[in-house]
């Protein structure tokens, strides 16, 4: 009998699937300006991405505005909104349960721009431009 692996495995196709499907549903919503907060009015707000937890029965939606204006502001009142959204996004899939939904900021941007920043840096362009005609010198041997 094969050993199983012990190393972590990565979500399944149906939680990919319904990932996708509750964040289209989401950004449809707010697209169109369904919720009526004033925290809300006038953003566009962005869902990256909707993670589903390994049991489907959480939901995480990382979301940016658009602007960064505001955003922990969006945030509570998407927070003060889920079951609604909740209802809202399911009116719209034929799932057999209704994930609850939980919000978060999208943070993957800033990290790309702080590397951006990183390797603009001279000494890390300088440190990284010997690293390659070292590896260029060894490749030469």
């Amino acid at each position: 009998m094969p050993k199983r692996s012990s190393a972590p495995r990565g979500p399944s196709q149906r939680a990919l699937r319904v990932g996708e499907l509750v964040r289209r549903q989401l950004s449809e919503i707010l697209m169109r300006g369904e919720l009526h907060d004033p925290a809300l009015a006038g953003t566009s707000i962005i869902v990256s991405e909707a993670a589903p937890s390994s049991d489907l029965k959480v939901v995480t939606a990382y979301i940016s505005v658009l602007g960064g204006k505001d955003q922990e502001e969006v945030l509570k009142a998407l927070r003060k909104h889920s079951k609604p959204l909740r209802h809202e996004v399911m009116n719209g899939l034929s799932l057999k349960f209704a994930p609850a939904l939980k919000f978060e900021l999208d943070r993957s941007f800033d990290r790309m721009d702080e590397t951006r920043r990183m390797f603009a840096d001279p000494h890390v362009a300088r440190d990284l431009k010997s690293d390659s005609e070292a590896g260029a010198d060894d490749a030469d041997a």
